[in-house]
């Protein structure tokens, strides 16, 4: 079976959860907070290609629902205490960890673009914008 990554997986993936270029791992990933830096300031490598779109929102909103809304249902001070001090203690701890975790994922996400070599040149491949 061929490999199918045109760079190695994991470090791809490694460089962009840390912010920086999959490409050389030296240069910085991100301008502002979401905001993928057009060229690497280190390499000049092109990171427009790598369109994430809407996966790094899904996955974080899968994470965290997973990993704090759900055991949070099973503490019985989220039922018995006033809504008025678990509401907020919730959302901004849900605030908290959705705003450290989707730039991480984000750049995990172009890391995995970048190594698997999916640009946005392959658009015409996406099935869903041939249904429209």
């Amino acid at each position: 079976m061929a490999n199918e990554f045109a760079y190695p997986l994991f470090r791809s993936v490694g460089r962009g959860l840390t912010h920086r270029c999959p490409a050389c791992g030296k240069g910085r990933l991100y301008g502002r907070y979401l905001k993928v830096e057009p060229n690497c300031g280190r390499c000049g490598h092109d990171l427009t290609v790598y369109r994430a779109d809407d996966g790094p929102a899904y996955l974080t909103i899968l994470l965290v629902g997973h990993l704090v809304v759900a055991p949070l249902l099973f503490f019985p001070i989220v039922w018995q205490a006033s809504p008025l001090v678990v509401l907020p203690i919730v959302l901004g701890w849900l605030s908290l960890v959705t705003l450290t975790a989707l730039p991480r994922i984000k750049g995990g996400w172009v890391g995995l673009m970048y190594a698997l070599q999916s640009t946005d040149r392959d658009q015409h491949l996406h099935t869903a914008d041939a249904a429209d």
